[in-house]
């Protein structure tokens, strides 16, 4: 259920052999060669950076990417499940992305209008984009990639979404740079389910073959791709927004995260992505003198689904006891050593507009008083962790203790890595999970906690809840739907099963080379990002 002195480097970059030899292979420049020289154990979140370098970016050079290992079945179609992730944002660009507040702002289209029902809408696209092939981006080439997601051959994951709202016929190109939506019902939120990775757009004429060539739009050009391996991109000189800092991007798939680190500490790669270092192993790549820590602040959203149909967790009463029970501000300070926000239960981060700055209580009396009332004061239960991310058995130990003075008893019991995600969530009545906070209000708010979502984890039903939503989405007025969206989230941390009780900054590694480093959502600002001389 996810980022100073430039040192001499091989124009080929690291071999995989090299890559993967871990810790074994450059043992001297490894994490135990390197804990001597941290800060010290008293250490705090203070002692990491919290931004990356800026500046200006040296015009050229290549930046060397280490990527977690993949699927052998992964393609460069955006709209498949199996992408290769990190590939995306480089080579396309969408109709409309989100910025860090979670708004929808412009990309391929430049503003866009809905009727007064908000069931037409319609955009106007930038004219003289170019796709890497050299043909002229229009309106037909936005049809057939959004087409293409709906298409059940493809089983996008995004094609759910926004078949409750359109379908194939839904498009028209009112011209080759007037695209209009007819949507099946009203959605006041259209344009934000087009912010989704899966809505990159494509040519037409190349979708057939798009998991192998990539053609798109974006800042960079492939020049070779092997699935579960190596792979790099280009400058492309044609970009709409001009031409990116880097000549070109080198990506290397590395099975193992102490292999990742290694060879950033070893001046190997420039940077890892999708990999969030836990607190210890950050300290020790921001003490070298090659490597640094950036933040992506407030990246992963950590929660502890109670089954809503389970035996233990069906009351109301007794959830909303797991919650006053715990202070989520000595999670924080425990599980993350105090690098992220306290979340209250609340899945919205706090960086969001749409967030709503309403604490819940913390009472642990209370708590007790309500489970007496449910006649489960003797509430003992195991709570499944992980090592499949780094923080979730920190959390669920840290929750397990925080829930003890109300009289709750936890048991932590780990579970295989391997088959957490589809043999322990959504199954056992007490869980850990995360995802990452890179959505607009209304595909999370729908997609997570709506009755009857395949991605509801807690399969938490509230007919009130799944109102609010629809109300919201036949909203044109955009502060009384923010109303709506507010008070949606307001039930959660009320009567909700999912728990919330942190947000974590994602730790991520890069070279002291690196300057103007930005994320969000996993994805790079890519023109900007660039190394120093």
């Amino acid at each position: 259920m996810q980022p100073i002195v430039h040192e001499p480097r091989n124009d080929g970059g690291p071999s995989r052999r090299t890559l993967l030899t871990g810790a074994a292979g450059i043992a001297g420049l490894g994490l135990l060669a390197l804990t001597g020289c941290s800060s010290g154990a008293s250490a705090g979140p203070a002692d990491l950076p919290r931004t990356a370098a800026t500046g200006t970016a040296w015009r050229g050079g290549r930046l060397r990417v280490a990527r977690p290992a993949a699927s052998a079945a992964e393609t460069l179609d955006s709209a498949g499940s199996l992408s290769a992730y990190e590939y995306l944002g480089a080579l396309y660009n969408r109709l409309v992305k989100l910025d860090e507040q979670g708004r929808t702002v412009p990309d391929l289209a430049e503003e866009w209008s809905a009727n007064a029902d908000g069931t037409e809408w319609t955009f106007h696209l930038r004219r003289g984009v170019r796709f890497h092939d050299g043909s002229g981006f229009t309106a037909a080439d936005a049809i057939a990639s959004i087409q293409h997601i709906l298409d059940e051959e493809t089983a996008s994951p995004q094609a759910g979404v926004l078949g409750e709202v359109m379908d194939a016929r839904s498009m028209t190109a009112v011209d080759a740079h007037t695209l209009r939506f007819a949507l099946t019902k009203p959605n006041a939120e259209f344009p934000s389910l087009l912010t989704a990775y899966q809505c990159y757009i494509v040519p037409a004429a190349a979708i057939a073959d798009i998991s192998r060539t990539g053609i798109g739009t974006g800042p960079f050009r492939l020049s070779s791709f092997t699935p579960a391996g190596a792979g790099s991109v280009e400058a492309f000189d044609d970009h709409f927004a001009g031409r990116p800092a880097l000549d070109g991007v080198d990506f290397f798939s590395v099975q193992d995260t102490t292999a990742r680190v290694n060879a950033l500490l070893a001046g190997q790669v420039d940077l890892i992505s999708q990999t969030n270092l836990d607190f210890a192993t950050a300290r020790v790549v921001a003490a070298s003198d090659r490597a640094t820590i950036a933040r992506s602040e407030n990246a992963q959203w950590y929660t502890i689904p109670m089954l809503a149909t389970s035996d233990e967790f069906r009351d109301p009463r007794v959830r909303r006891a797991m919650k006053l029970a715990y202070d989520p501000r000595a999670i924080v300070a425990t599980a993350l050593q105090g690098t992220g926000s306290p979340g209250w239960d609340n899945p919205v981060p706090p960086q969001l507009a749409a967030f709503v700055d309403d604490h819940r209580e913390y009472d642990p009396d209370k708590a007790k008083a309500l489970l007496k009332d449910a006649g489960r004061s003797d509430l003992r239960a195991p709570i499944y962790t992980s090592s499949y991310e780094s923080v979730f058995t920190p959390m669920a130990v840290a929750y397990r203790d925080a829930v003890a003075d109300a009289g709750i008893r936890l048991t932590v019991k780990n579970a295989s890595s391997d088959s957490y995600y589809t043999q322990i969530w959504m199954q056992k009545p007490l869980m850990v999970s995360y995802w990452f906070t890179g959505r607009p209000i209304d595909q999370l708010l729908n997609q997570i906690f709506r009755s009857g979502s395949s991605y509801n984890e807690s399969a938490w039903s509230n007919e009130r809840f799944d109102a609010l939503l629809d109300d919201a989405r036949a909203e044109m007025d955009d502060a009384k739907r923010l109303t709506l969206y507010q008070d949606a989230q307001r039930l959660v941390v009320e009567d909700g099963a999912d728990m919330t009780p942190m947000f974590g900054d994602r730790l991520v590694g890069l070279s002291r080379d690196v300057v103007n480093y930005s994320e969000y959502g996993f994805e790079f600002d890519w023109l900007r990002i660039g190394l120093r001389r």
